[in-house]
């Protein structure tokens, strides 16, 4: 069986460019007579893959010197924890409630600190993103925190919302580098690479320099203290090197595609393809409020659980992975990151419109 167009929200396809040529690298990387998997992570042909892996990011997203960038472990799940024990100094925080994931950061933050839940998009299970142009933002609060593409629900924010002044803290994991971003709104970006950027094992940490200081939360471990990583350029101890290296190819790739611009602009065409076809379809029809859909994550429904599942089982025999919805949302859901080729898009929409010729 050839290649299938797998639409997995995480760990997800990559590009196949990219895996032939770590295919190719796989015994011997370029003349060391050993593979990246096997290679001590001080050596110096180690150091030139993960040096030039954060210029590259860098360069993408034009990060400004006064960044950082780390290459951490745990997944964005253990940044729940991280933010607030290296941030929460006055023991406050606020946090933007629009899925699961930002549910169980604010949770987590709790175990710090006060956690206020500022905005949230519960009540419709969170199909839309809340108006965020004026909050009541807590006064005393360290941080506002958002999940910005929420990958269950297939919402995302177009707008950052107004923190007033306060450092925002964004978990972008499945939508790092879908599009350009400017960096010097944040305090810090971070995302688990297994989405849009590499295999599953590594989290990127993009954090502002004033926000690491050797003035965490007591009782704070040292390998969850951003100074650590950042004073180490993220070899403080065995870093995650071969997913590292994967990442680093991915990075190349998007530069040889056109950067973040030519990357907004072929998520953009993909999307529409699929809204498109939802939009106009008397069986399927999306999830999310129009003006708040995600290019990455696109959630959809028949309105019948054994329809849903028989499209989910002859989808899967047509080549088309992965399609079934999270559990709290049911349905389907089809992740088209940016290596989905367009190709891809096509021909799901081309076997809905099947789907529903037969099934109406």
């Amino acid at each position: 069986m050839g290649r299938v167009y797998n639409f997995s929200a995480g760990p997800a396809v990559l590009p196949e460019e990219v895996l032939r040529e770590a295919a190719d690298e796989m015994l011997d990387y370029r003349g060391t007579g050993m593979s990246v998997m096997e290679m001590s992570h001080r050596s110096k042909a180690f150091e030139q893959i993960i040096t030039e892996a954060e210029q590259d990011l860098r360069d993408l997203m034009n990060i400004p010197d006064n960044y950082k960038v780390l290459f951490l472990q745990g997944g964005a799940s253990q940044q729940f924890a991280m933010i607030p024990m290296n941030l929460m100094k006055n023991r406050s925080a606020d946090y933007i409630i629009t899925g699961q994931w930002a549910k169980k950061a604010a949770k987590e933050a709790e175990k710090y600190g006060e956690v206020h839940r500022i905005a949230s998009s519960e009540d419709e299970t969170f199909s839309y993103i809340p108006d965020c142009s004026d909050l009541p933002v807590s006064e005393d609060a360290d941080y506002v925190y958002i999940c910005e593409n929420n990958t269950i629900y297939g919402t995302k924010f177009k707008e950052l919302p107004d923190t007033k002044g306060k450092t925002l803290v964004a978990d972008v994991s499945s939508c790092f580098l879908s599009e350009p971003v400017d960096v010097t709104k944040y305090g810090v970006i971070y995302g688990g690479v297994q989405k849009n950027i590499g295999p599953a094992g590594v989290v990127i940490v993009i954090i502002r320099e004033d926000l690491i200081t050797e003035d965490v939360l007591p009782g704070t471990p040292t390998m969850l203290t951003y100074k650590t990583h950042s004073d180490a350029k993220s070899l403080y101890n065995t870093p995650p090197a071969y997913g590292i290296y994967i990442c680093g190819k991915v990075f190349k790739w998007i530069k040889a595609q056109g950067g973040l611009e030519a990357m907004k602009e072929r998520n953009e065409k993909k999307a529409k393809v699929l809204y498109d076809f939802l939009d106009q379809s008397k069986l399927f029809r999306g999830t999310v409020v129009p003006k708040d859909r995600s290019l990455m994550n696109v959630p959809f429904v028949t309105g019948n659980a054994d329809l849903d599942a028989k499209f989910v089982k002859e989808a899967k025999e047509a080549g088309l992975e992965n399609l079934k919805g999270h559990r709290t949302v049911g349905g389907m859901r089809a992740s088209i990151y940016n290596a989905m080729p367009y190709e891809g898009v096509v021909a799901l929409v081309e076997f809905m419109k099947k789907f529903e010729e037969e099934n109406l």
